[in-house]
């Protein structure tokens, strides 16, 4: 899936997506897409791919209302 196209950036910037691209990642009218800038270029995702990306990485790190509990008890001991 490493398929090359050229694009033609047009009128305001806009850039359009081949049909084959958009029909293999289901982006219809409508999709947001993120514009990530790497060091290689830009990367589009969708909108939903980044958040699940973002809330993968954050598994890990509990809640606010667990972080706070813990500080709770925490400050309990201290004292």
């Amino acid at each position: 899936m490493s398929d090359t196209y050229v694009l033609n950036l047009g009128e305001r910037g806009r850039v359009v997506i081949p049909a084959e691209i958009r029909a293999r990642h289901n982006w219809k009218q409508g999709t947001e897409l993120i514009a990530l800038e790497t060091q290689h270029g830009v990367q589009l995702l969708p909108r939903e791919a980044l958040l699940d990306g973002l809330q993968g990485s954050m598994a890990g790190l509990g809640s606010v209302d667990e972080f706070l509990a813990e500080r709770r008890r925490e400050a309990r001991l201290d004292v």
